[in-house]
């Protein structure tokens, strides 16, 4: 077992060289495109973050003990373009499941991060380790995903960022967070309003020229 310390060579337990291009083969075909969704919930309005409606929502989401949702990703920029479906999974906050597929369903790229370990495989069943998951998706597959934020983003919280906009329903409108030098925009363009507490189901992150759009089909919570 091989592990890559932060910023160090990306490390395998089969080789310490790897051609890039070749591990991710995520195509862009449009039967993975994103298409327009029944968006239940666009949020309209503003709402006070001063709020007791708001803290009570952060509360609920918060509470949120393992849930699970799944859908289609794009990663977009002006050389690449990677369209996929997506499975996340999060049991506790550091310790979550993510997974890549195929328009076919075969497994691309599972990511899993627990407390003492963080685990890529990649499609041809090649394992690797590292303590940073965000460095390791972005050595071995060149996109940049801003994995310990999207765990609060992706069900409508804005995590450390100080600058966020809510609706007049005190669902969370955009995020704006300065991390790192990287600044990353989150709007939000819909929520499915069937679950309790109500959750996201299309949003769209953008960074430079980098942008990752999410379309959620469904949700399962469990407090």
């Amino acid at each position: 077992m091989n592990h890559l310390p932060k910023g160090s060579q990306l490390l395998s337990e089969h080789t310490i060289t790897m051609n890039i291009p070749s591990l991710f083969r995520l195509l862009p075909l449009s039967a993975v495109l994103l298409t327009a969704c029944t968006v239940t919930q666009p949020p309209v309005g503003t709402g006070s973050a001063n709020s007791p409606l708001w803290n009570a929502r952060q509360q609920q989401l918060q509470n949120l003990g393992h849930y699970q949702t799944r859908g289609s990703f794009a990663y977009l920029t002006d050389e690449k373009k990677v369209y996929a479906r997506f499975f996340w999974q999060q049991y506790t906050a550091d310790n979550y499941k993510l997974l890549l597929l195929s328009p076919l369903g075969t497994t691309e790229l599972e990511l899993l991060v627990q407390p003492n370990m963080i685990q890529l495989t990649d499609n041809k069943g090649k394992k690797y380790f590292s303590d940073n998951p965000e460095e390791l998706i972005y050595q071995l597959t060149h996109m940049n995903i801003p994995l310990d934020n999207l765990k609060n983003w992706i069900i409508g919280l804005p995590g450390n960022a100080e600058s966020f906009q809510l609706d007049e329903k005190f669902l969370l409108k955009s995020v704006t967070d300065d991390e790192k030098g990287e600044v990353w925009h989150v709007t939000y363009q819909g929520y499915d309003i069937s679950t309790v507490p109500a959750l996201p189901n299309l949003l769209e992150l953008t960074q430079g020229k980098n942008r990752i759009k999410l379309k959620m089909d469904n949700w399962t919570t469990q407090e």
